[in-house]
């Protein structure tokens, strides 16, 4: 499981999670969240860009109370995002752009610690011109939402 974010001329991540598993709890929860993202990165980010919104995809780690009082108290302003809606994240199109940069990493990862310098080393390469216009389309996404009532985009 990968975390990361854009911005403007910014980029955060990978988050490459550690010690998740199949089973209840084993997954992403709030706690590993807050303790893998939002405590080493989103917090000190948003301490320097005060401010900039934050997005998020409406996960349940993202939503849970404790993540959320955490993003209060530290004054992190976050937009206010439909559920049901990560096809309007542009996240998701950097993602496409990762497998795209991931493809090309030669040799190819055969083993985990493989595929976490791949990982690393293609979320480094995806253009910053690329992301940059992905960020520059939020208001174009929001747009159509509006127009659209709510319902299906082209995003």
């Amino acid at each position: 499981m990968l975390w990361g974010t854009i911005g403007q001329n910014q980029v955060l991540g990978p988050v490459i999670f550690k010690g998740l598993g199949p089973g209840p709890g084993n997954g992403v929860t709030a706690q590993r969240d807050m303790d893998q993202v939002l405590h080493p990165h989103v917090l000190p980010f948003f301490q320097a860009h005060a401010n900039w919104v934050f997005q998020h995809d409406n996960a349940r780690p993202h939503t849970a109370r404790a993540t959320q009082d955490l993003l209060h108290r530290s004054g992190i302003q976050v937009m206010p995002w439909p559920a049901l809606s990560p096809d309007m994240n542009p996240i998701e199109q950097c993602w496409d752009l990762l497998q795209t940069q991931l493809n090309r990493v030669v040799p190819r990862p055969t083993t985990v610690a493989d595929l976490d310098r791949g990982v690393r080393q293609a979320w480094t390469n995806i253009p910053r011109q690329a992301s940059n216009t992905l960020v520059r389309s939020m208001h174009r996404r929001c747009q159509a939402v509006i127009d659209a009532n709510g319902g299906h985009t082209r995003y």
